[in-house]
This record gives structure tokens, sequence and C-alpha cells, in this order.
């Protein structure tokens, strides 16, 4: 690959040629996807992009299977413990809504770095932990770091095209995921057992294993943070400081982003169904451990293992969602995507509904990975939708709902917080049912919706608004064969 930068005005760019077939008309982005190659810029961004997004769950999560062992050493309420688990999900709602419009106007490389960079430092502070109070105001600032869940979406979308644009977010965002189950299991049942080996002369080896073992995953974060910003290029032409100054990419109004972003209507129809997948991953990342740990009587290492099964779902599920809305759309255009959006959703608030109706321990895991497979592939099919519901504000729009993950999050965590185990679970499948329902109020101009109109070809004003820099993304094409689609997926 050359990285001679190339002419001036608005055809510069940093690179002259790239590893990827890329499309022109669409800024350069990449039109395959490659996942055996880390080179320059689409491949480096997506690694990128899914790893970061991962430590920063790891930290988010880090505490999660640690909770039982905070609760007795502290003399905690179930009510103290469900409150820090809200507060953390909440702490990242604000940082959402800021973070899409940082991304339109700044790229998604340099909030990553701030963000993981912050984050990582409460997580390093969770032994001075010495109350219910102080566990919360740990958890809220620790929580910031789920906010780069925007930039890892916003960055996939920047660098690859519309032909694969729904499997390259999925598999981001869902290897990014993936570390909420990792988290479980590499905390819960590797590292705390560790730690309290290391410990084991101590007065209390448990309280001193969880007081220190959270230093582990906030220098990793740390370190990670930091490599994204000097290995990463904000875009396939380059980073947005130097497209800016060499007159190849326009500045971007941070706070026009935002606003064309919360007045689209689908913007907040997408928001409250993401509440009802992703703020479930997230309520069953706080609550699967103390569930089989309260309900099937399992120690904290065995509940942590169990648990780790909902995340690990992630390796292929969002991906799975993604891949689905991607040849749906191959075949129907937007109201495919729609379609399958619909089916995950609908299927994951019934599994819920058996989940709660399960009382066998063997069953009850069956019925969980099924259950988890279709929240993250609705996951997968709602950031599908998202780049097309207004292309110039793509950041502000992931942004907000992202943020309803986390909103979604917050209020099944009072249901927790307020309920026996089997109401709220009951509680939570009936809502996403009724969720599944608003697909119908889905319409998206210049596309077909669930039960009428057609997709539009791209406007030649489209095409050249993506030649400039922009993150524009164009129309899809509703007639592309399916073997062109799986043939731009290999190593």
């Amino acid at each position: 690959m050359s990285s001679v930068p190339t002419g001036e005005g608005e055809g510069w760019k940093k690179y002259s040629e790239y590893h990827l077939e890329v499309d022109p008309d669409q800024d350069d982005k990449a039109t395959e996807i490659k996942l055996c190659s880390f080179a320059r810029p689409h491949m480096r961004a997506f690694h990128l992009s899914w790893l970061g997004f991962f430590i920063a769950f790891f930290i988010w999560f880090a505490i999660a299977p640690l909770l039982s062992e905070i609760k007795d050493t502290l003399g905690l309420t179930k009510q103290e413990v469900w409150t820090s688990s809200i507060v953390g999900v909440g702490g990242t709602i604000l940082m959402r809504f800021v973070n899409g419009p940082l991304c339109d106007k700044f790229g998604a490389r340099i909030p990553f770095t701030l963000i993981l960079c912050f984050a990582s430092i409460p997580c390093a502070l969770t032994g001075i932990v010495n109350s219910a109070a102080t566990l919360a105001v740990l958890r809220l600032f620790i929580g910031f770091g789920g906010s780069t869940f925007v930039m890892c979406q916003y960055w996939a979308s920047r660098m690859f095209a519309r032909e694969v644009v729904g499997t390259a977010n999925a598999l981001c965002g869902g290897w990014g995921n993936l570390g909420g189950g990792v988290t479980q299991l590499v905390m819960g049942s590797l590292l705390f057992p560790l730690f309290k080996e290391i410990f084991k002369n101590s007065e209390d080896p448990a309280e001193k294993a969880w007081r220190t073992v959270c230093i582990v995953p906030a220098v990793v974060g740390f370190a990670f943070g930091v490599s994204i910003y000097f290995l990463g290029d904000d875009a396939p032409k380059g980073n947005y400081k130097d497209l800016k100054m060499h007159g190849a990419m326009p500045e971007v109004s941070a706070a026009a982003s935002f606003r064309s972003g919360t007045l689209n209507f689908n913007t907040w129809l997408l928001f409250i169904q993401y509440a009802c997948c992703f703020g479930v991953e997230l309520t069953m990342n706080n609550a699967a451990a103390l569930y089989f740990k309260e309900v099937f009587g399992q120690s904290t290492e065995s509940a942590a293992a169990i648990a780790s099964i909902f995340g690990w779902m992630n390796l292929f599920a969002r991906g799975l969602g993604g891949w689905a809305s991607d040849k749906a759309n191959a075949r129907m255009g937007m109201r495919g995507r729609i379609i399958v959006h619909t089916f995950f959703l609908l299927a994951e608030g019934i599994l819920v509904l058996v989940f709660a109706n399960t009382k066998s321990l063997g069953l009850a895991i069956v019925v969980m990975v099924f259950f988890s497979l279709n929240v993250q592939a609705a996951e997968g099919t709602s950031y599908g939708i998202v780049p097309y519901v207004d292309p110039p504000s793509t950041g502000s729009i992931a942004g907000i709902v992202g943020a309803g993950g986390n909103t979604g999050a917050v209020l099944f965590g009072l249901g927790f917080r307020n309920l026996e185990y089997y109401d709220a679970f009951i509680l939570m499948g009936i809502v996403i049912i009724i969720s599944a329902g608003l697909s119908g109020a889905i319409y998206i101009k210049g596309h077909s919706a669930l039960f009428c109109g057609k997709d539009e070809a791209p406007s030649a004003s489209e095409k050249g608004a993506a030649g400039a820099g922009d993150g524009v993304l164009i129309v899809p094409e509703p007639d592309k064969n399916f073997e062109e689609i799986e043939e731009e997926i290999d190593c």
C-alpha cells in the first residue's frame, strides 16, 4: 500500500492504494470485508473498533461478577446493589448523546481514545469502595466507557459501503459486546480465584481479591486507548484534521448534526427498540450471575461461568443479525431489513417469557442461549438500519439509538431492583414484544417501509455528496445477488 498524499482539494487523500476493493462514489468505502487483514485504513479501523469496544465492555462490567462478594463484604442490600448497576448503565446515556455529534465533527478515533482512557481510571480505583454510595459513584464514571459503542459503530459505518455495512457494524458491535461474556468468565472464574490464592495468607482473601483484581482490565484499557489514537485512521482517505486542512472535507457542525438526528422520528423508534435488545443484554450482564447464584444455588465462580454464556453468544449472534439484514436488503431492500429486525425482536420477547418459567438449571441454560442469540441478532439488525436514517447525521443517530440501549437497561434494572426475578422477566418479555410492533411505523425517505413504499435509486447529488468526504451513506441496491455478498467476506 502506498501512503503518499495525492492531490489537493476534494481529491486529496492519504492513501493512493487500498488493500480492499472500494467504491469511489461512496467516499472510498470498502465493498468487502477481509477478516484476516489488519491493513490500513479499512480493516485496521475495523479491528481497532471492535477491540476497543471489547475492552471498554470488559472495564464496564469487570465488577459485575464480583457484586455478590462486595455485597457480603459491605453488608449491602439487594436494592443497593441494583442501584449501583442502574447507575453504571445510566451514566453512559448522556455520553452516548454527546459522542455522536463529536464523531460527526472529529471522527471516531479521538473520542474513542479519550473515553477509554478516562473509564480505566475509576476501574482501577474499585478497591477504594467502602459503601453503597461510593460503589454507585464509581460505577457511574466507569459506565462512561460504555459510550464507546457510538465510536465503534460510527467508525464501521465510515469505513464500509452500503453493500456490507450491516455486517461490518454487527461484527464490530457483536465482538465488542463479547467483552460482557468474557469479563464474567475471566474476572469471576479465573482472575478472582487467582487473586484469592495470591492473598490466601491475608485475613480475608476474598475481600483482598475483589479490591485489587480490577487493576488488570484498567491497565489494559488505558494502554489500548492510547494505541487507538496512533494506529487508526478516521476515514478511508485519512484523518479528519488532514482532510479539512487540505480542503477535502467540509467543517461539520456538531449542533446541526445532533438537531437533525433528534428531529427524525425513525431515530426514536429505533431508540425504543434498541432499549429492548441492548438494554436487555446490559440488564442480563448485571443480573445473570446473581440470578443463577440466588435462584439455582450456584457458587460465585460457577454462576459467573454460566452467566458468561449470555455474552459469549456475541461471538457470532450479532454478526448473524447484520448478515441477515444485508441478505434481506439484497432481496427486498429496506423492507427486508425491517422484517428480519422485527422477527428477532419478537423471538427475543417470547424466549424471555419461557426463560422466566424454566425451573431446571440445565433447561434454563439452554433457553438462555437461544434468548441471547435473538437479543444480539436484534442489536445487529438495528444497526443495519441506522446508517440509512439520515446519512449526514449518522454519528448523532448512532449515539441516540445507542443511548436507547442504556435507557432500557436503567428501566429494566429498576424492575429487577423492585420486583421478584419472575415478575421482572415477565414484564421485560411483554415490553419487548410490544416494541417489535413499532417496526410498522418505520419509514425512511427513499426506502420501502414494512407495509408500503419502494426503494428509490440514489440521486446524482447523493453520489456527489458521498464522494466529498463527509461520511454520507447512499441508498442500497435492493437487487444485489446473494452470491455477490457471500463472496465479499473472506480472509
